[in-house]
């Protein structure tokens, strides 16, 4: 086992070794305090170094933790497992589609803290490249139809639940949620103790894991451990271009009501332009019943194609992966936009990505904020809304130019949670106003891009 100094030394020193694990120096200075590395790391400083899992330092009991199993036999009653890329194995009872050999899927390992909407969860494009733990246990209780869908495929890789699902018990269900996985090939895991997995995810940031259901109950944990090791994670990943759709196309769905369900636009007074990053389609609803006439065009849009539509205003939606990396082709396009001086209004990737294309930087989250209960505070009026996030990533307050103001801040960890600027017409959210967890907390933000778009039309923006 090397010590925490010789690892330091052979990333390249100090600095070299923050850089290639994407943390600052008051972090190697808790190593070296600890003379241990964290787990989440080790993917990093092995790629790097060529190191072996045996030489990593860590506590006697982290690494008691997380040693590989001697047997590969699972427990009684054991039909799937969750490897993590430290080697912890948990063990639990599968669901929803079996994985083929070597095809098990590898994600990030992230937890969500909502008691409603997991339907929505697994279907919004933001989740992709990710198996999610579901922290409430009633996963299941309302069946799935197929309007409280996100997207039309699912875009989590897995998830994972404490207690078996549960029967349909709504009268919106059309199938349960069992057969709902099963026919997008997405597996699931129950039995796993979430609030330990949670904990872990929480203080240690979120590891790359394997979630492993085969149909014939065999299992590799040493190879499994091999593939989640190896997965490069989500920094770095553009993973928008994947999601987001591959032509224009008109959108004037507006939002759901009793008792008639979902509504049409049919009198639009401005036409706005969403950038499909990812986008949830109850965004594009609130847009449509806000009033705009919307038209939906690839992330990879340029300033050109965007404006090309004539549009009173431009949206960025939400979206999954690494901002930087989205952004080496999507900022160029919103510099465009901007210098037009046409109004933009950001959602989740889209406001990291206007950060970035305001001049801004962004970094990764030791643990990311997801969930339907994120307190955020509005500078300007002290008003603290009740929000729904789902995002891995940030905007850095503190490299933001002049012309560029912080709206709003995260209540949990001042992280930074919307921004402005003051010389051009354009504003954005960290967080999701679409999704009412407030329950209305949040609808007012449509309205201001309406009133920013009749503003600007007026010659006042």
């Amino acid at each position: 086992m090397r010590t925490v100094e010789e690892i330091i030394i052979q990333l390249g020193g100090p600095e070299a070794a923050a850089a290639r694990c994407g943390i600052g120096t008051e972090a190697l200075r808790k190593w070296r305090q600890a003379r241990a590395i964290p787990p989440r790391h080790w993917p990093a400083i092995l790629a790097a170094t060529g190191l072996a899992l045996a030489d990593m330092p860590a506590p006697p009991e982290s690494r008691a933790e997380t040693a590989m199993p001697e047997t590969e036999t699972p427990p009684e009653g054991a039909t799937a497992c969750l490897v993590l890329a430290d080697g912890s194995v948990f063990w639990g009872r599968g669901f929803g589609a079996t994985t083929a050999p070597g095809a098990a899927p590898v994600a990030e390992i992230c937890f969500n803290t909502g008691m409603t909407g997991y339907q929505e969860t697994l279907t919004d494009p933001s989740y992709a490249g990710q198996i999610i733990t579901f922290t409430f246990p009633h996963i299941g209780n309302v069946g799935a139809n197929p309007e409280d869908i996100e997207a039309v495929t699912p875009a989590a890789r897995g998830l994972v639940v404490k207690q078996d699902l549960t029967e349909p018990a709504n009268y919106r269900a059309t199938r349960h949620l069992d057969d709902w996985l099963k026919s997008f090939g997405i597996p699931g895991i129950a039995g796993i103790d979430t609030r330990a997995l949670t904990i872990r995810i929480r203080d240690g940031g979120a590891p790359n894991g394997v979630l492993c259901f085969p149909a014939d109950g065999r299992f590799d944990l040493a190879a499994l451990q091999a593939q989640a090791s190896a997965w490069p994670g989500l920094e770095g990943m553009d993973l928008a271009r994947e999601v987001s759709c591959r032509q224009s196309y008109h959108w004037d769905e507006t939002t759901w009501a009793w008792p008639g369900g979902f509504g049409k636009q049919t009198a639009p007074r401005h036409k706005v332009v969403a950038v499909d990053y990812g986008a949830k389609r109850n965004i594009l609803r609130c847009l449509a019943s806000a009033g705009l006439d919307v038209t939906v065009v690839p992330a990879t849009a340029t300033a050109e194609e965007i404006l090309r539509h004539g549009p009173d205003g431009v949206f960025l939606s939400n979206g999954p992966g690494d901002p930087a990396a989205t952004g080496e082709y999507a900022v160029l396009a919103i510099q465009g936009v901007l210098e037009r001086r046409v109004p933009v209004f950001g959602i989740c990737l889209g406001h990291q990505l206007l950060g970035l294309a305001l001049g801004g930087k962004t970094y990764k989250l030791d643990r990311g904020h997801r969930g339907a209960n994120q307190p955020v505070k509005d500078l300007a009026t002290g008003r603290v809304e009740i929000t729904s996030q789902n995002h891995g990533f940030a905007v850095d307050d503190k490299s933001l130019p002049e012309g560029v103001k912080v709206t709003h801040v995260s209540l949990f960890d001042n992280s930074n949670e919307g921004l402005m600027a003051t010389d051009r017409p354009a504003f954005s959210v960290q967080y999701h106003p679409e999704a009412s967890p407030g329950p209305t907390d949040s609808h007012h933000l449509f309205h201001r891009f309406v009133e920013l778009i009749e503003k600007n039309k007026a010659g006042g923006a």
